[in-house]
């Protein structure tokens, strides 16, 4: 009956665009459903420091927090409870009928050594590889949640430091040279739920989903500082071959990408199981301090098709669309649309080569990567460069809508013609109408 609702409820609500994907399917009813989950219908509570979890905010007590996590499961499941106070801790792995609460009031913090963090088989960058787990893992947990006000904080300060450290010893230092962990990394896992809390400062990525599916971040705080010691690559949400994915309410504010498109990388790419697709997403009704995109497919991309960004507010992004296109891998991106967007950006539309890090190999018949089917419509906005695009040997672009856009744009280089197949309704640039 639920469902049947629900979809009564998206028959009805909005315009046409609001009910189906930018290749004209219909939207599933579970996008609608923004519901909260209760933890209190999720089993046992296992407040941690009922189970002999100290409330020394100094003491490392990784060992003391796993041993609640891992009762909780023996036990049947629940939900493990950070009461209110900080409590320090390396990687925690969530196990099949376990979920976190963090009560108002509440932090849980990171370790600022990374050998609190262990060396495993896991995912970074566009690649399965021996990387550090991150604070909060779960793998193989379907029906997984954090949930509460409370804060998830990655202590990245003396990450930051190093990092900046290497990287001024050495220009061509990587992520992974660098050695930090992730603040959460779920993957493999299906119906899960992220709700109202605070995922702050974390080392790198914030948030990274990896063969995920029916994920839903709904009304999050996700920060990292972007000024002083800024916090290098701290996407807020890496999105990494997955599929229907709901980004709503979230502010975002981190020293690198917000939503970012992610399945591998590499001439090969395409050809490895363990890469994929990213489809179905929808991020809407967020707002954005300072990122360097709203929304970025790449650079670690295959295949993003079904994605919509909408009624989003940017109060100093660099860049509300950005297509990372590498040279080194095979990219589609398409049926993509951007719509009611306001506020501020640097840029709004973005499309050129990627080249950071990238390593090309020979490979015969190499697919040409391509955009299309990408739509920008209701769009209101002060920018710097509204339309920053370059074109390449190594991709296409074509069949992109400009739709009821008034912005104003300093570096006025709007063009209809660059990309083939362009359509422009109501386009207007500092005051010009354009055709």
């Amino acid at each position: 009956m639920k469902q049947i609702l629900l979809f009564l409820l998206l028959l009805c609500c909005g315009s046409a665009n609001a009910d189906t994907w930018p290749d004209g399917t219909p939207v599933d009813a579970w996008f609608i459903d923004t519901t909260k989950v209760d933890m209190r219908s999720l089993g046992k509570q296992y407040v941690i420091t009922d189970y002999g979890v100290s409330g020394n905010p100094t003491l490392v007590q990784t060992s003391a927090i796993q041993a609640v996590i891992d009762r909780c499961q023996r036990e049947g499941g629940g939900v493990v409870v950070i009461p209110s106070g900080t409590f320090l801790s390396g990687a925690l792995f969530f196990k099949p009928g376990t979920h976190l609460h963090l009560c108002e009031g509440a932090t849980l913090k990171g370790s600022d050594r990374i050998a609190d963090f262990p060396v495993l088989t896991t995912r970074f960058e566009g690649e399965t590889c021996k990387y550090f787990a991150a604070l909060v893992n779960a793998d193989h947990v379907d029906g997984f949640t954090i949930t509460g006000k409370g804060t998830i904080d990655g202590n990245g300060y003396h990450y930051w430091q190093e990092f900046w450290i290497r990287r001024l010893w050495n220009p061509d230092c990587t992520n992974k040279d660098a050695q930090r962990p992730r603040l959460v990394y779920i993957s493999n896992s299906s119906r899960v739920t992220v709700q109202d809390v605070h995922l702050m400062n974390s080392p790198v990525w914030t948030n990274h989903l990896y063969n995920c599916d029916h994920v839903r971040y709904l009304d999050c705080f996700i920060f990292a500082p972007t000024q002083g010691v800024k916090a290098p690559s701290s996407d807020a949400i890496d999105i990494d071959k997955c599929h229907d994915i709901l980004v709503r309410g979230c502010y975002m504010n981190v020293n690198d990408d917000a939503v970012v498109l992610k399945g591998g990388k590499g001439t090969y790419a395409d050809t490895m199981a363990v890469n994929g697709p990213v489809s179905r997403v929808l991020v809407e009704n967020c707002r954005y301090g300072t990122v360097h995109s709203m929304l970025t497919l790449g650079s670690e991309s295959l295949h993003d098709t079904n994605v919509i960004l909408r009624n989003c507010t940017s109060e100093n992004a660099d860049r509300v669309l950005w297509l990372k296109m590498r040279p080194d891998t095979p990219q589609r991106y398409e049926q993509i649309r951007v719509e009611g967007i306001t506020g501020r950006a640097r840029s709004g539309l973005v499309i050129r080569p990627w080249t950071q890090f990238f390593q090309p190999a020979r490979r015969r018949n190499m697919p040409k990567s391509s955009c299309r089917n990408v739509t920008l419509k209701n769009i209101h906005m002060d920018c710097d460069n509204f339309f920053d695009v370059g074109t390449s040997d190594k991709y296409s672009l074509s069949d992109f809508v400009f739709e009821d856009v008034h912005v104003t744009d300093k570096a006025g280089n709007f063009s209809s013609t660059l990309i083939p197949g362009t359509v422009v309704r109501n386009v207007v640039i500092n005051g010009d109408a354009k055709k």
